[in-house]
């Protein structure tokens, strides 16, 4: 579920634009065109497409049709049109006559692009699909809509109806619409999935937090839990559920307003009400269930 290595490394190009001098306004079909940023500057980018590459000086754009790849590093975007926005940027005192519209030293950067059909984001150990996906990079935010929206990891799989969202300076991944996770065999599903992202030591990415909301589902080995709403402790595999809880296993069901299920131990533990209620002088609400005995015959009433 990392989404940062994934998008933002790939998707910041301003060496792209900074090379627009040397560039053709059009390319042959399958051409493609390299640009390295310089001393001091990131991984060289690779733009490549099959129909050609077409640069509007005067919308400031830069477009890649018939798939169309963009590399970094070890990151590709590819979808059949990439188009990449790019603008003046501030710098020191002119040394020559501006360009019309243009800083006058020459420098711009890329802050807006849209990749369209059969849109896939991949590095060497996720991918994202999608069929169009759009890179602010002054919101420092990446959503991908369209149908079949996943993401991929060695670990994770997640899935969505609606968006696939990244906000990087949040450090935060959202899935919206039928949005679903899973890990080793253990799923969550809601409405809207927020995932919280740590790095660690070797900087590498992973999930530690998941909250959701609306129509939660949160499904173990042997039980399942339903809610409003809830929080999932990926590394511990302990989950909160809060509003209208259900805890089924098998034929059996318990119901109340909160519950804490180790999906690790497959444990689960249900109140009325949260503990916080108690402690504020709310009133304790019952708790119900279902228990139905082992071997009781089918179609016999159950109690």
């Amino acid at each position: 579920m990392r989404l940062a290595p994934l998008l933002l490394a790939l998707l910041a190009l301003p060496g792209l634009a900074a090379a627009q001098a040397a560039a053709p306004q059009a390319q042959k079909p399958g051409m493609s065109l390299g640009f390295d940023p310089g001393k001091g500057g990131d991984k060289a980018i690779q733009v490549e497409a099959d129909q050609g590459i077409e640069w509007r000086q005067s919308d400031r754009v830069y477009i890649a049709r018939g798939n169309a790849k963009v590399k970094r590093g070890n990151a590709t975007v590819s979808a059949d049109i990439i188009t990449a926005h790019y603008r003046p940027t501030t710098g020191a005192a002119p040394t020559k006559p501006a360009a019309s519209g243009d800083d006058p030293t020459g420098g711009t950067e890329i802050y807006y692009v849209e990749a369209n059909g059969h849109v896939r984001f991949a590095t060497e150990t996720q991918t994202v699909t999608g069929d169009r996906a759009i890179y602010d990079l002054d919101q420092a935010t990446v959503v991908v809509t369209g149908k079949n929206l996943k993401l991929e990891t060695p670990k994770d799989v997640v899935t969505a109806r609606d968006s696939l969202e990244w906000w990087d300076q949040k450090q935060l991944a959202v899935a919206r619409g039928d949005a679903t996770a899973v890990r080793e065999g253990k799923r969550v599903s809601a409405d809207v999935l927020m995932a919280e992202v740590e790095r660690d030591e070797k900087g590498g990415q992973h999930i530690s937090r998941i909250d959701a909301q609306g129509n939660v589902v949160l499904v173990g080995k042997d039980e399942v839990g339903r809610g409003d709403s809830g929080v999932y402790n990926v590394e511990t595999g302990i989950a909160t559920l809060v509003g209208h809880v259900k805890l089924t296993r098998g034929e059996n069901e318990l119901r109340g307003n909160y519950a804490v299920v180790d999906l690790n131990k497959n444990v689960g533990r249900l109140l009325g009400s949260p503990p916080s209620d108690t402690l504020t002088g709310g009133k304790p609400q019952r708790v119900e269930g279902l228990i139905v005995p082992k071997g009781n015959a089918p179609g016999a009433p159950k109690k």
